[in-house]
């Protein structure tokens, strides 16, 4: 009999230990949580494993407010899925979080990824752009724009591109504002391959690029001299708009320079100074001139071949034909 209740006893003790592992905790290994984290992980993981209900909401949206380190962010994950746990197991519920969680759980991940360990930050919160998850998590490209904003302000190419991999794996659709931060992502690591392979999917999908994603991919065109391809990308944007940006009247003033034409290249920037803009905007023109002048020579060389002459070196509008032609 004292066997049998041993057993009994055992048997319940390894069931409730089976029981807590199902709410196992992420957390665990966690060292420096702020205390306020540690209150609210507290307060849900208590209402999940002991009262058996659903804590209230403001609980969660607190947490998320108040993360402020990657231990932070573990906890937060750690409630999520003994959430998406309690919500299968006890409420029948499989559906994922709404968007708007999803959206605020990447804000809150990149706000922590602005200090140091971001590389870890970012390997738990790209965990939100996975459709089937375990922390019930719902990808939209609005979360997703905001890791490209992170690796916008970083200049990572290497993350950009992984979110766009995770974008494309969850059937997210391209929208005009993605483009926008995948081409000044681009131009700001000099990564002309991967802004061409991205502006392919964007242009197959039908998306209708911004102005000002047009403006950034006609100046990288520009400023590596490839005039094949600011032609071809100019020719694309008169495709939706009409009327040159500022930006985009200067990108196809340096084609001309590069092909040797600078009246053609005066004359569009003679038109863009007089007709185009009023006259609140000629400091803008001035400092594109400026720039076109002392910075754009500088760029192209750059990106010129080994053994070529520099392009600064060999013009330079300071001098000669072309800045008299080209002085507005």
């Amino acid at each position: 009999m004292d066997t049998c209740r041993q057993l009994y006893n055992q048997s319940a003790t390894m069931g409730l230990m089976m029981l807590r592992s199902n709410f196992s905790s992420e957390a665990k290994h966690v060292e420096n949580p702020t205390e306020a984290v540690k209150e609210l992980h507290g307060k849900i993981l208590d209402s999940v494993n002991v009262k058996r209900s659903m804590p209230p909401n403001d609980l969660l949206w607190s947490l998320i407010e108040n993360c402020r380190n990657e231990d932070d962010i573990s906890f937060l994950f750690d409630v999520l899925q003994n959430l998406r746990r309690f919500r299968l197991t006890n409420l029948r519920i499989h559906g994922n979080f709404n968007c708007n969680l999803c959206r605020q759980v990447a804000k809150a991940c990149v706000r922590v990824g602005a200090i140091n360990h971001a590389l870890m930050i970012w390997t738990v919160s790209k965990r939100v752009l996975w459709k089937h998850n375990v922390h019930g998590l719902t990808p939209s490209v609005a979360s997703a724009h905001h890791l490209l904003s992170y690796a916008l302000e970083h200049k990572d190419a290497k993350l950009m591109d992984e979110v766009m991999k995770l974008v494309r794996a969850n059937n997210l659709p391209l929208q005009p504002g993605t483009a926008d931060l995948i081409f000044r992502i681009c131009n700001d690591t000099d990564s002309w391959d991967l802004l061409a392979k991205h502006s392919r999917k964007f242009c197959k999908a039908g998306v209708r690029l911004r102005e000002t994603t047009f403006d950034v991919w006609m100046e990288f065109a520009a400023k590596r001299g490839d005039t094949e391809s600011l032609w071809n990308v100019d020719k694309l944007r008169s495709e939706s708009y009409t009327q040159h940006t500022l930006s985009a009247a200067f990108s196809c003033a340096k084609g001309f320079l590069l092909e040797q034409k600078p009246e053609e290249a005066a004359a569009v920037i003679q038109i863009i100074y007089q007709e185009a803009y009023p006259d609140a905007k000629k400091s803008a023109l001035e400092t594109e001139f400026k720039k076109l002048v002392n910075e754009w020579p500088v760029d192209v060389s750059k990106h010129q071949t080994e053994g070529c002459s520099s392009f600064a070196e060999t013009w330079h509008p300071c001098n000669g034909q072309c800045f008299g032609k080209l002085r507005v």
